[in-house]
């Protein structure tokens, strides 16, 4: 009886579509004379004949699409029937709409059903301010001549009248710092042995000393390692300077993170890491960003550090030309925007350091043969001295007026580069002040430079230590402030890739050095996102239980905390990006692996079984490898969880020792499944070319690989550089490659083994999201190769001339345009999840796994580097090559779409939500043989998929302000709406989802647990949000991301 209801509803719908589609045609057909005054038969019979022959031409092409609509039923109608009828034997008379075998089947529906004002964000378009400043657009403007600037070299002469302070004073803050790596030629504990330990001991001495003197600290890393080692006196007195305003922390996240190749999972994960440590530890909210050494640096930052609550942010590694085209323009202080805002909700104002670097010699002014004398740690007798000879001098009576004077004249040049009277001076450098000597020699001497300058009024100049939040708090009075003589500051938007620091020196090598941990990095941010909400979930209900005594809550909880912080520490500049020692690389990696095992740990105590992993990782430095499942006359049971918010119909492969399985639900009903050889040598296929169709068009792709040597100049390619010795040549491998085709109900593949590449093309045979695309896996080894860089390369007939477009940290989609005026590696940008280029009519678009650097070098081209082997160091500190190379996994997915034009750029919903299934696989974890008797019933916490724009980044628990480390009855929800591009067909996508405005009803997003208590408050839980989001629905507008303090009960 229900079968037969499921048909007659089918045939209803049917019905429908035809009638419907039928009234479209009638509708259309009908002419409007009122367009078609009379003036004359003929005329008049022409016109309607032709406009009869469009109406025509229209029927047609709606019969063909209403035929099209009413064959794609027709198949669904059958696939149905067969599934029904497949799974009759095995019913035993149970209901057929129960359980869980029809959900498994579950078709997509035929149109994803957007809503049309979800639309609106892509289409829409608007201008930029008045004093605005894209990017993309300074880019085309410059011509990258590097021209001798003089003194500064990269830079122009700089000139001003000693009168032009006459009327307000120049303000200078000097803000002592001390940069300090959590790992690069030093282990992260090595550095906290030798010498930050050090510092942070002399910074609670020092400053005690004179209440003038100040200091910012930004890695809470460090900080959280010292404060565990101090008592409760030096605690206190650590307080006072924060109370006092001496000390300031600036940022506030475990590290100073890369911006290239960190997701913004990470990103958000490392600042709430910290910021959450600063709240239940000292109290401190942080007000400003501190950013002087990422190798380039990201909107998404500015965007993540606006919603956390900051108001300030500053940044350092900019392209030299374009530092130079900022300071001679006035525009080195701005507000960042990001591109998608039409308004200003998402300004922050920014400053860029204008100089080569932000140690002294190239922080007071242009001058860093001038600057280097007034860095007293190079007094004569130390161990690092001045490179142009010309040492510091202890200030003394007798010459502080002439010290004063030069000084000055740098301060006063430096302030022509702003708008307003004030003037930043960072005096600092990487692991300064360890020493008790070094904060008596520049703190002395430029007390007493201050000292002089502020005795004498007539030089119109106040100067004075400070934080960086003293100094953006004086710019703002002097420029934004009411009633006081405004300055406007521009309004800037679009990212500061790739960086250059001299030269052609493009450092475009670390968007790829070391994949074989970048790859790692995804694998644990997707494994230790799953245990947070699964704990999350699993501590609510055992509350709403009451049985806490059942569950290692606190255990758990430390064992996520030391999770987290270790991916924290990872996400530092000199970490993903591959840029560290070779010691220190395996640091990471072994911090890496342990993060796997706790994970690991925590879903075995959260599921209350034996488990062992589907993928095990023996060691840090090697891939993954299944598990083989033993079958025998017993069955054995695996566990499927998805990590994501959404329904899915994804293929999860087993191993098994025979070809004589059956896999079946847990209510007894068979479910598709394919047997395929695995074979030892882990070859796969490729081919050179790839066709795919959608809608009757044919499209060519081809898939190829390519060298890159490297430049046979004094300077060459390393761990932070690019730099080629030309094109790529393409790969022509020693011998004929092995290709080995398996083709099965489930999937097909195409495998081709090279000497330095295993390429494997897969397509899913499925209705869900993963059919919609072409999987491509790479397994690279160069391990035996000399100054090779080796290359993928997609060439294509899609016409996108010199534009492509790549992601930044997977929020947000950057334009870029390929330019003949630039060097070949300046044309290199990061690849965090996706890159595509298109035409009017085509989008092709690269989704990745793992962060890369990538190109479209011609029209038609996605080129991405796969790996990197270089012999010699690149002169930017780290003092080694990259020969610690692993065999290393790269996954992809290729994605095909027809388009229309459109205004803006987005990723489509099919595109956001691939990508989240590629780098969110389901897990399988297959039960012991042990646990085999235990009962297992599906675990369902969400009522239903969440719109397919919103994703859960994640659920995190909050740590409880009591001793003991345990967790609140509180939880951190963190959700993003995705911004997406409606240009795109919504028939046919797999996707089993639908977009509400972005809106979410409460009490029907989990279906057993329900919020006692939501509260809007800033991305890291510092401060609470006005207003927002009532207790019965979340609102999110496109691109947000919100931070919610829930309660579940």
């Amino acid at each position: 009886m229900k079968l037969s209801r499921q048909f007659t509803v089918f045939g209803s719908a049917i019905f429908c579509v035809v009638i419907f589609s039928l009234y479209l045609m009638l509708d259309h057909l009908q002419l409007d004379h009122t367009k078609s005054p009379n003036n004359g038969g003929d005329k008049l019979q022409n016109g309607q004949l032709s406009i009869l022959q469009d109406k025509i031409d229209r029927l047609e092409r709606l019969l063909s699409e209403n035929n099209e609509i009413i064959a794609n039923i027709r198949d669904s109608v059958i696939n149905l029937k067969e599934s029904v009828m497949d799974g009759r034997g095995g019913l035993d008379g149970r209901n057929m709409s129960q359980g869980p075998y029809l959900e498994l089947l579950a078709l997509p529906p035929l149109v994803l059903p957007i809503d049309s004002q979800d639309c609106q964000f892509a289409a829409r378009e608007f201008s930029k301010p008045a004093d605005g400043v894209q990017l993309l657009d300074v880019y085309d403007l410059l011509t990258f001549d590097n021209h001798d600037g003089g003194v500064w070299k990269q830079g122009f002469d700089i000139t001003y009248q000693e009168n032009e302070w006459d009327s307000e004073p120049l303000q200078v803050f000097v803000v002592p710092h001390s940069h300090n790596d959590p790992g690069w030629l030093k282990t992260f504990d090595e550095y906290y042995r030798d010498q930050t330990q050090h510092i942070l001991n002399n910074i609670v001495v020092k400053l005690h000393e004179d209440s003038r003197r100040k200091m910012i600290w930004s890695e809470i890393s460090y900080f959280s390692k010292w404060w565990d080692n101090i008592d409760d006196q030096k605690r206190d007195a650590v307080k006072s300077l924060f109370e006092q305003g001496q000390l300031e922390i600036t940022t506030g996240g475990w590290v100073m993170p890369d911006e290239a190749n960190s997701h913004y999972f990470a990103l958000i994960d490392q600042l709430l890491e910290g910021h959450q440590w600063l709240e239940r530890n000292v109290g401190v909210k942080p007000q400003t960003g501190w950013a002087v050494d990422p190798f380039g640096h990201s909107p998404t930052q500015a965007y993540l550090l606006k919603q956390a609550g900051l108001a300030n942010m500053l940044i350092q590694r900019v392209h030299y030309s374009v530092k130079k085209h900022f300071a001679s323009q006035k525009t080195l202080e701005f507000f960042w925007r990001q591109n998608w805002d039409p308004a200003s909700s998402t300004d922050i104002l920014c400053h860029m350091m204008p100089f080569y670097s932000y140690d002294v010699p190239h922080t007071c002014g242009p001058d860093p043969k001038i600057c280097c004398q007034f860095d007293f740690k190079r007094l004569p007798g130390g161990r690092v001295s001045c490179p142009w000879r010309v040492p510091p001098q202890p200030i003394t009576d007798e010459n502080v007026q002439h010290r004063v004077q030069m000084l000055l004249d740098q301060y006063r040049k430096k302030s022509k580069l702003f708008r307003t009277k004030v003037v930043m001076v960072p005096l600092g450098d990487d692991f300064r002040y360890a020493e008790a000597l070094e904060w008596d020699q520049q703190f002395q001497n430029y007390q007493k430079l201050f000292d002089y300058i502020n005795s004498h009024p007539e030089l119109h100049v106040k100067a004075q230590f400070g934080t960086i939040t003293d100094y953006f708090n004086a710019l703002r009075k002097s420029a934004i402030d009411p009633g006081h003589a405004s300055v406007s500051l521009p309004v800037v938007s679009g990212d500061f890739f790739t960086y250059a620091d001299r030269d052609d020196h493009y450092w475009s090598g670390y968007f790829t050095s070391r994949p074989f941990y970048k790859r790692l990095d995804r694998v644990l941010e997707s494994h230790l996102r799953a245990a947070e909400i699964l704990y999350s979930l699993t501590l609510a209900n055992i509350q709403r239980f009451r049985k806490l005594n059942d569950f290692p809550a606190v255990e758990n909880n430390r064992l996520l905390t030391e999770a987290r912080r270790n991916l924290g520490l990872f996400q530092h500049h000199d970490a993903i990006t591959g840029t560290g020692k070779d010691m220190v690389v395996i640091d990471y990696g072994t911090r890496y692996h342990s993060v796997l095992l706790l994970v690991l740990f925590v879903f075995i105590v959260l599921f209350d079984w034996e488990r062992c992993s589907d993928d095990i990782q023996p060691a840090q430095d090697a891939l993954p490898r299944k598990n083989v499942l033993k079958i025998s006359s017993n069955p054995r049971s695996v566990v499927v969880y998805n990590p994501t918010e959404q329904d899915r119909t994804s293929v999860v492969t087993v191993y098994v020792n025979t070809p004589h399985v059956c896999v079946i639900t847990d209510h007894g009903h068979p479910i598709p499944a394919q047997i395929s050889a695995v074979w030892d040598d882990y070859t796969t296929a490729s081919t050179e070319r790839l066709k795919l169709k959608e809608n009757g068009s044919e499209h060519q792709i081809k898939v190829e690989f390519a060298w890159y040597g490297t430049t046979s100049n004094r300077d060459k390619s390393g761990a932070y550089l690019f730099l080629p010795d030309g094109e790529a040549k393409m790969y022509s491998p020693a011998r004929p490659p092995v290709i080995r085709v398996t083709k099965g109900s489930v999937f097909s593949e195409i495998t081709t083994t090279f000497d330095h590449v295993t390429h494997t093309l897969r397509l899913y045979n499925v209705q869900g999201v993963e059919g919609q695309a072409v999987e491509i896996c790479n397994l690279v080894d160069i391990r035996g190769e000399f100054n090779h860089e080796i290359a993928m390369r997609l060439t294509s007939d899609v016409d996108s001339k010199d534009r492509f477009f790549t992601d930044l940290n997977g929020f947000q989609i950057q334009p870029r345009r390929t330019m003949a005026k630039l060097p070949l590696q300046a044309n290199f940008y990061p690849m965090t999840s996706m890159a595509y280029i298109q035409d009017p009519g085509t989008r092709l678009t690269l989704l990745t796994a793992q962060s890369l650097g990538s190109a479209s070098l011609v029209s038609g081209q996605l080129e991405v580097i796969m790996d990197r082997r270089l012999n010699q160091d690149d002169n930017r500190g780290l003092g080694q090559g990259v020969l610690d190379n692993k065999v290393t996994a790269s996954t992809f997915r290729l994605l095909l779409e027809k388009r229309k034009p459109s205004h803006l750029s987005y990723p489509s919903l099919l595109s956001h939500v691939s990508s989240l299934y590629l780098n969110h696989p389901l897990i399988s974890m297959a039960i012991s043989t042990e646990a085999q008797s235990l009962s297992l019933s599906a675990f369902t916490p969400l009522a239903s998929s969440l719109p397919c724009d919103i994703h859960l980044v994640n659920l995190r628990s909050i740590q409880s302000k009591e001793d003991g480390g345990g967790p609140s009855d509180e939880a951190a929800l963190i959700l993003h709406r995705k911004g997406f591009d409606c240009a795109f067909s919504n028939r046919n996508t797999g996707l089993l989802c639908a977009t509400t405005q972005g809106k979410i009803h409460t009490e029907k997003l989990f279906s057993e647990l329900r919020f006692q208590s939501i509260i809007p408050v800033s991305l890291t839980l510092m401060h609470t949000t006005e207003g927002g989001s009532s207790k019965e629905e979340i609102r999110l507008k496109p691109m947000e991301i919100s931070t919610y303090r829930v309660q579940l009960t």
